[in-house]
């Protein structure tokens, strides 16, 4: 009979452990997602036209996908011989705003370094397109 009590009692004690470990994860699984919500409503970022022979100074916010190049279609049209019609695309998502070169003849360079795959931009970094320089912030 103790032997009977004695292994109920560690079943028991198995189950509460579950149950504590189990608890533990939801609270931080709960944590965790609370705070990717949070982080990912101050991700939005801003350009700023920093030179530019047309309109120095003018500031354009990153919600979603901005594209940048000389097409009357693209979100922000720059009047500079080595822009291509469609040059770069500025995407903004939970990991902070990425930059992506589109195929451009000239290239594209953050920080004086060419582009070659998608870049992930920080506040303070010069985003250089011929003449016209943007910066994050």
């Amino acid at each position: 009979m103790p032997a009977l009590i004695l292994t109920l009692l560690k079943l028991i004690f198995v189950a509460l452990l579950f149950l504590f470990v189990w608890q533990i994860s939801r609270a931080i699984t709960s944590h965790i997602s609370i705070g990717v919500t949070r982080t990912s409503t101050k991700r939005s970022k801003e350009l700023v036209l920093i030179r530019a022979d047309d309109r120095p100074g003018e500031t354009y916010k990153v919600v979603d996908v901005l594209m940048l190049g000389r097409s009357p279609q693209a979100d922000i049209v720059v009047d500079d011989p080595y822009a291509s019609e469609f040059h770069m695309r500025f995407v903004g998502g939970d990991e902070g705003l990425v930059l992506h070169d589109l195929g451009s003849t000239n290239g594209t360079y953050v920080n004086g370094r060419r582009v070659t795959a998608p870049q992930v931009l920080v506040k303070g970094d010069a985003v250089q397109v011929g003449k016209t320089v943007l910066e994050v912030r």
